[in-house]
């Protein structure tokens, strides 16, 4: 799904702004100014639900504002449902679906996308094939009609296949130089072993595997009305919007065997020591971490609380000890990411080839200090804040509150989560983020990764064991 720029602007805007009250909180306040005002729940919409006949589920979101209708629409089985041998090809397919329907050719759509004030994208994530589109709301039947189309008849034309395979692979090269690409994939190796999740890249294989009736083969296995979620937000009524679902979705038909659930990922794997060659690097690309949780877990709030004061927010120890203390690396983070049957938390940290050794050590006593030195209070009322500003902020944007209900829906969470967030983050106790550094952040479970040259780095790399090679 596309991000828009102006929500990624006004979201660091308010991180920055957030991190300085964190950052500020550290020194001594006067003694005059008024104390922190209580925290705003979000306030939970109106979500009006229902089930169609197909089984095909519908949420509708009436909301007041700009005269704007925003759709998702998201199917289980993303790439964790694609073939070992093909991994990914679920997300040419999801790139695939607007390049022409049965009835429509791409151009078509695009003009027709234009003539509503319309908006689309699609994609494809661990656990979903995802369309999200937005149009202006005098013409929410015609943008319904279009996602459907596009959604339930796409012809995937040869000349469109061809031209989507080419760029597949130019992109392919360009992200096998790249050493943050590869540290991400060779880290999901890490985490997930053989686990489906591992395989949320495309390879050369997937790319020439990619003919217009295997792509039509994986849509007809793949879309199935009784595994979809349609939501629809904006300036419209819940029985119109529902109306023009049964309209447009009703006579949508479950067709064969439906696909199984994906099996939980591992919550715990024997930790390894991964190196990908660069030659003549002049840094290494570092990720250290394990796998986790999924999002409906009772830990997934404690450990994004925990993960911030760790290495997710500007006054974070990680950041503050490598970067302002160490100065190894500009922009050293950690992060925790969860799907539907598992997830994985894990920091980053690209640093010159001298310090890696150096870096290694400050990332074990960092991750060791989650479990022995208590978050204060600065850190924990910092953290909160961070985590349930930019929460507010993303879903106050309507397009966001769409993606953000129709992925609690793909990670198994009630639409209710969406007001219950960042409440429960203010639960989270100084003793929960402890707990979260006993169970989670224990240096000896941690994998290591890193993407630099062998020659620069590997004296510094002893005292971590041996590092095996890594060959995808």
């Amino acid at each position: 799904m596309k991000t828009n720029t102006t929500f990624k602007t006004l979201a660091l805007a308010l991180g920055l702004t957030l991190a300085g009250t964190a950052q500020a909180a550290t020194a001594p306040l006067p003694k005059d100014l008024p104390a922190y005002g209580p925290e705003q729940p979000l306030p939970t919409p109106q979500i009006v639900q229902r089930t169609l006949p197909n089984g095909l589920t519908v949420w509708v979101v009436p909301r007041e504002g700009l005269p704007k209708v925003d759709v998702a629409l998201s199917v289980l089985g993303g790439t964790a449902a694609d073939a070992a041998g093909t991994p990914a090809l679920s997300q040419l397919m999801a790139g695939l679906l607007n390049e022409g329907t049965a009835s429509r050719s791409s151009r078509d759509i695009a003009e027709a996308l234009q003539a509503i004030g319309g908006d689309y994208s699609a994609g494809a994530s661990d656990d979903a094939v995802n369309i999200r589109a937005s149009a202006l709301a005098s013409h929410a039947a015609q943008l319904l009609a279009l996602v459907a189309d596009i959604a339930l008849h796409p012809s995937f034309p040869a000349n469109e296949v061809t031209l989507a395979k080419a760029n597949a692979l130019q992109r392919l090269k360009v992200l096998e130089s790249d050493p943050h690409w590869q540290a991400g994939r060779t880290f999901s190796h890490a985490a997930y072993g053989d686990h489906p999740y591992s395989r949320d890249s495309l390879t050369e294989a997937s790319v020439q595997a990619a003919s217009p009736d295997a792509l039509r083969a994986l849509h007809d296995a793949r879309f199935r009305p009784d595994r979809a979620l349609l939501v629809i937000v904006g300036r419209i009524g819940a029985d119109e919007a529902f109306k023009l679902a049964e309209q447009q979705f009703g006579g949508w038909k479950a067709g064969g065997k439906p696909l199984a659930d994906t099996a939980p990922a591992p919550r715990t794997v024997a930790p390894q020591r991964l190196l990908v060659p660069r030659a003549g690097a002049v840094q290494s690309n570092i990720r250290y971490g394990r796998p986790a949780v999924p999002a409906n877990d009772p830990d997934y709030i404690p450990l994004i609380v925990a993960n911030t004061i760790l290495g997710g927010g500007f006054t974070s120890r990680i950041t503050q000890d490598i970067r302002e203390d160490k100065g190894y690396s500009y922009s050293p983070r950690s992060g925790f990411i969860a799907h539907r049957a598992g997830g994985s938390a894990a920091a980053t940290a690209d640093v010159r080839n001298e310090v890696t050794g150096a870096t290694l050590a400050e990332l074990a006593k960092l991750y060791a200090s989650m479990a022995s030195q208590p978050a204060s209070t600065e850190e924990l009322t910092g953290a909160k804040r961070l985590v349930g500003g930019i929460y507010l902020l993303r879903n106050q944007v309507q397009d966001a509150l769409t993606a953000t209900l129709a992925n609690y829906w793909v990670d198994g969470l009630p639409p209710s989560f969406l007001g219950s967030y960042v409440a429960e983050a203010n639960k989270v106790t100084a003793q929960q983020v402890q707990a979260m550094g006993r169970k989670y952040f224990d240096p000896k479970d941690q994998s290591i990764v890193i993407v630099g040259d062998p020659k620069a780095i590997d004296a510094q790399l002893k005292p971590w064991g041996a590092f095996t090679v890594y060959k995808p």
